[in-house]
């Protein structure tokens, strides 16, 4: 760990982009795992589309965004680590979002490629919101800057897995689901409370 932990701050740029597209990749694996039918084959295809956006883009641009962001808003005291919160949930969360689903769209050659886009990027990113807040907070509090697209790429491994699974689904019935199943979101509506106003 301490040889792997040297390396990673003498080749900050190599070990964070490696390890977070290996990660994106494997996060479509992990999908296609979890939701395929006995007998049938991993589209490796597939995955490749997915790590080459992982790769080209999302792995580079959180390593670049994290490292500007801690320059602009240095430390973690309580005021910069909100600052930095705000900050990527209203400019890196839409910019991530989008190229994912227009990435993606174009690889797979669809005639709008930002079809998919229009149609989940607002479920998408609400639902982005209520983990990925959590997640920087961490990030920003507790984890070293050199490490930190590490970090991210770990807890993007399961997100990612969630957006492969949105883009062959209906992503309103996916995230209904997903907010009902939230103990705070699921409380609101109690049994017996139909027509009443619970805000």
């Amino acid at each position: 760990m301490q040889s792997l932990l040297r390396f990673t701050k003498k080749h900050p740029w190599l070990t964070n982009v490696t390890i977070y597209g290996s990660l994106f990749s494997c996060a479509d694996v992990a999908q296609q795992l979890l939701t395929k039918d006995p007998g049938d084959a991993v589209c490796f295809r597939q995955t490749a589309k997915v790590g080459l956006v992982g790769f080209c883009f999302h792995a580079n641009f959180n390593f670049f965004w994290l490292r500007f962001i801690e320059r602009v808003f240095p430390g973690s005291a309580p005021r910069n680590v909100i600052r930095k919160v705000m900050c990527d949930q209203l400019f890196a969360g839409p910019v991530t979002i989008s190229v994912f689903y227009t990435g993606l769209s174009f690889l797979d050659g669809k005639e709008d490629v930002f079809k998919d886009l229009r149609e989940k990027f607002w479920p998408t990113y609400k639902s982005g919101v209520l983990c990925w807040t959590l997640i920087q907070t961490v990030n920003f509090s507790l984890v070293p800057p050199f490490i930190r697209t590490i970090y991210i790429g770990l807890c993007a491994f399961l997100w990612t897995t969630f957006l492969c699974y949105l883009r062959n689904r209906d992503i309103e019935q996916v995230t209904s689901q997903l907010l009902a199943s939230l103990p705070f979101m699921g409380s609101q509506r109690r049994p017996g409370s139909e027509g009443s106003d619970n805000r």
